[in-house]
């Protein structure tokens, strides 16, 4: 196929900047509240990116109105002395804080990620409050609880969430009635179990909340319904979670979810002349089914904007 002069043209326009960001990645922080005899600490993965006008720096290599990715590291290190009251609060912090001290910087994205960690349980008394030593601490869970906070001049949005929440239930779980082909070797169950390790991120549509006691009650609600679900498809197990999750908590726009089907097969023990009823499985690392989803209100406002730069489906 021969290019046309409008071809020509087509690619050879001016070429200009387009949407960009800039700033440093995963910086780790922990604060340790030392207030009381019992300590609490908070343990961050903090990314900082800057948007505004750069194209200087872009186009002339001028680094006028560049603040250094190692100031911004600083920042949050010197931020963080004030406390971090939950993940969400910090980042809206730090964005505050660079969209007021750099007239150019117009907005950004604030990025944080928290690691838990909990007292250890004690029998002993030296140092010990409720059975849990003060200032001993183990890690705890497998999920890491995640924000993303965007800003656009003094527009703010806030997609909260959580990422490897696994779980499993032995029972209560089903696979069966799905199309065949010659290619079609799964069996169906009405017995197996059901295996996942959940991401879910959740648009807030209000910033005067609080965000602990918000993320923690989402995520009872998921824990809760995964638990009580009868599932016929890891989809009707995720979509009765995002439904509950958004009847509970109107404060929330959506919620969307990244669920792969972690496989356990039962083993064949026909071989060797045993029985196997559902007792001894095989677990498959890869490959897996993998579940998305996003659930919504129906004819409610949307904003594109919040999940512009949140990696995957979610």
């Amino acid at each position: 196929m021969t290019a046309t002069a409008t071809d020509a043209q087509a690619t050879t326009g001016t070429i200009v900047l387009g949407d960009n960001q800039y700033g440093k990645a995963e910086v780790r922080v922990m604060k340790v509240d030392r207030d009381q005899a019992r300590h609490r600490i908070t343990e961050l993965s903090v990314t900082s990116q800057l948007r505004g006008d750069f194209s200087a720096a872009h186009i002339d290599g001028d680094q006028g109105r560049v603040v250094p990715t190692d100031t911004q590291k600083n920042t949050v290190f010197a931020l963080a002395k004030d406390g971090i009251p939950s993940p969400e609060e910090f980042a809206l912090r730090l964005g505050e804080h660079f969209v007021s001290s750099f007239d150019w910087i117009e907005g950004g994205r604030w990025e944080a990620k928290e690691y838990t960690w909990e007292h250890i349980p004690s029998s002993l008394t030296s140092h010990v409050t409720d059975g849990e030593h003060d200032h001993a601490f183990v890690k705890g869970g497998t999920e890491t609880r995640t924000t993303v906070v965007q800003r656009e001049g003094d527009e703010v949005f806030v997609v909260s969430g959580l990422e490897d929440l696994k779980v499993l239930k032995s029972t209560g779980s089903e696979f069966h009635g799905f199309p065949k082909d010659r290619y079609t070797t799964l069996q169906e169950t009405t017995d197996r179990i059901l295996a996942t390790s959940v991401t879910a991120r959740w648009r807030y549509t209000s910033l005067d909340i609080d965000f602990n006691a918000v993320y923690d009650d989402v995520r009872r609600i998921l824990l809760e319904t995964f638990a009580d679900v009868h599932s016929f498809a890891l989809q009707q197990t995720l979509y009765q979670m995002g439904k509950r999750v958004l009847e509970a908590h109107p404060e929330i726009g959506e919620i969307k979810f990244s669920m792969p089907n972690l496989h356990h097969f039962v083993v064949d023990f026909e071989p060797f002349g045993l029985e196997n009823p559902n007792e001894v499985f095989y677990v498959a690392d890869r490959p897996y089914g993998k579940i998305e989803a996003e659930v919504k209100r129906e004819g409610a406002d949307q904003e594109p904007r919040a999940w512009a730069t949140v990696t995957g489906f979610c």
